[in-house]
């Protein structure tokens, strides 16, 4: 929590997706910080893909353009959203 208050992003909120769900290209408006607490998601950013398991944090920038699936027993995250306008 110390690390998102230093980096500028607000208290996180949970998160819960479907086992087996699926979110086709897509970006936010927001930078997102996150830390997987069960499951998993994979994340593909500029054609890699990248599994997140429970303990590990991943970071998207604002308008980052990513697809996102979530594990066979769906995934469960806290995410702290930072608007680009906040960027201090």
């Amino acid at each position: 929590m110390s690390m998102l208050v230093l980096d500028g992003f607000p208290e996180p909120t949970l998160v819960q997706r479907e086992a087996g769900g699926f979110l086709d290209a897509h970006t936010h408006p927001f930078e997102v910080q996150a830390l997987v607490l069960s499951g998993q998601i994979d994340l593909v950013v500029d054609g890699v893909r990248t599994a997140y398991i429970s303990g590990e944090v991943f970071r998207l920038l604002a308008n980052q353009v990513h697809t996102e699936r979530y594990g066979s027993n769906g995934v469960q995250y806290l995410a702290s959203r930072k608007n680009s306008a906040e960027v201090i």
